[in-house]
C-alpha cells in the first residue's frame, strides 16, 4: 500500500500507548511538526493531563482544530488480530487502538495545515490547534481548563472543527453540528431491611419505587426539534440486596440519564423527577451531575464551509446530526464559537479491532485543507 504523509503520520501516534489520561508524547510529535510551520506552541498541564495550545497568527478570525491524543483501554489483548499499539494494515483497513477515535483525524488535521500554509503563507486570521489527553477520561483537566485559560485571556476562536468520528458509512456523510445535554443522577430508595416472611415490619425500597420509576421510563419530556431528537431517559445501574433470598433489602441505588435536547432545560428535567418521585411517596436522596449543556452550530460559515469541502473532495452530500454522546465541543460553544464534527467512521470506535479504512485518510486531510482555504485563504 502506497505510503502517504496522513498515513504514516497516523502510525506514528498510534505507536504511542496513550490511554487515557497520558499523551505519551503524541502531542510533542504533533508540536515538532507545527513548530516548523511557524506555530506558536504553548503546553498546558493540569494535575495529571498534557494539553497542547498551538497557534499560527496573532489575528482573528481564528480556526481551531480541537481533538484528543487519549485513548480508551484496549480490552483484552488476546480478542485483537494484533497488538492495538503497533498498528496493522489489512486488506486496506488500519488497524489499532485510536485509529478511528480519533489519532487518524489529528494527523489528517497537521498535514491539512502543513500543505495549507505551504500554499498560503500569508493567509488571513489564525490556525490554531486545541489538543488534550483528557477526553476519554473524567474531562476535568483537558479542554475545559484549556478553554477557561483562554478566555481569560480574551483568546477567542471563530470557528472550530472536532476530528471526531463523525461519519456513519462514507466519509463526510455525517457531521455532528451540535450534541445533546447530558444529565446524570445517582438516587438512593430509602426502606427497611427486613425478613421477607414478616414484610409488615419491612419496607420494600424496590416495590415502593417501581411505579415511580416505570413513569419515569414512560414519560415523554419533548418532542425534539428541527436539529434534535426528542429527550431520553435510561436507567444504566439498579443494585439492592444483601444476595439472600430472605432478606427485604433496607435500601436500593438507581443511576439514570437524560441525553437532552435544547427543548428543556437542566433544570426542569430535575423538577420533573422529584415531581413523580414525591407523588408516588417514594423517600430517597438523589444527586446530580451535569456532563455537559446541549449546543448547536446552526447553518452558516462553517457548517457551509465544511458541506463544500466535503462535496468537492468526495462528492457526498452531507447531513447534519445531533446523535451520539457528548464531546469536548460542548466546552468550547459556549465561549461563542461554531463548533463541528468531522472525522472517519465511527463503527469501530471503542471496540477490539478498532480501524479505518486506509483509503480515507487523505481525502479527510484534503477536506481539512479545502475548509482552511474556503475560511482563511
Amino acid at each position: 500500500m502506497t505510503s502517504t504523509a496522513t498515513l504514516d503520520l497516523s502510525l506514528e501516534l498510534l505507536r504511542q500507548p496513550s490511554v487515557t489520561p497520558i499523551d505519551h508524547t503524541c502531542q510533542n510529535i504533533m508540536a515538532d511538526r507545527l513548530a516548523k510551520i511557524g506555530f506558536n506552541i504553548e503546553n498546558m498541564r493540569f494535575d495529571d493531563v498534557d494539553n497542547l495550545w498551538a497557534r499560527k497568527g496573532t489575528e482573528s478570525p481564528v480556526f481551531c482544530f480541537a481533538g484528543h491524543t487519549d485513548v480508551v483501554p484496549t480490552g483484552s489483548l488476546d480478542a485483537w488480530g494484533s497488538d492495538p499499539f503497533q498498528p496493522e494494515i489489512r486488506d486496506g483497513k488500519l488497524y489499532g487502538r485510536g485509529s478511528a477515535d480519533m489519532k487518524t483525524a489529528l494527523a489528517a488535521m497537521v498535514v491539512a495545515s502543513e500543505r495549507f500554509v505551504a500554499k498560503h503563507p500569508n493567509h488571513k486570521g489564525s490556525i490554531a490547534f486545541l489538543i488534550t489527553s483528557d477526553e476519554e477520561g473524567p474531562s476535568i483537566n483537558g479542554t475545559v481548563k484549556v478553554v477557561e485559560t483562554l478566555e481569560a485571556r480574551h483568546e477567542k476562536m471563530t470557528w472550530c472543527l472536532v476530528g471526531e468520528p463523525s461519519s456513519t458509512n462514507t466519509l463526510g456523510d455525517i457531521v455532528k453540528n451540535g450534541r445533546r445535554g447530558s444529565l446524570n443522577a445517582n438516587v438512593t430508595i430509602k426502606g427497611k431491611q427486613g425478613h421477607v416472611a414478616y414484610p409488615h415490619l419491612a419496607v420494600n425500597p424496590i416495590h415502593t419505587a417501581s411505579k415511580a420509576i416505570a413513569e419515569l421510563c414512560e414519560t415523554v419530556w419533548d418532542n425534539g426539534n428541527e436539529y434534535f431528537p426528542a429527550t431520553t431517559f435510561q436507567i444504566s445501574n439498579i443494585n439492592a440486596g444483601t444476595g439472600a433470598t430472605n432478606v427485604v433489602p433496607g435500601t436500593m441505588n438507581v443511576l439514570f440519564n437524560f441525553r437532552y435536547s435544547t427543548e428543556v432545560t437542566a433544570e426542569e428535567l430535575k423538577a420533573r423527577t422529584l415531581e413523580i418521585l414525591d407523588r408516588h411517596g417514594v423517600e430517597y436522596d438523589i444527586s446530580w451531575t451535569l456532563s455537559g449543556l446541549p449546543f448547536l452550530t446552526p447553518v452558516g460559515e462553517l457548517v457551509n464551509a465544511a458541506r463544500d469541502a466535503i462535496r468537492e473532495v468526495t462528492g457526498t452530500e452531507t447531513e447534519l446530526s445531533t446523535s451520539g454522546g457528548t464531546s469536548d465541543g460542548r466546552f468550547i460553544a459556549p465561549t461563542g464559537a461554531q463548533v463541528l464534527e468531522l472525522g472517519v467512521l465511527n463503527a469501530t470506535i471503542h471496540q477490539i479491532n478498532e480501524h479505518v479504512n486506509v483509503e480515507e485518510l487523505e481525502p479527510l486531510s484534503e477536506i481539512y485543507e479545502q475548509i482552511l482555504v474556503k475560511l482563511l485563504a
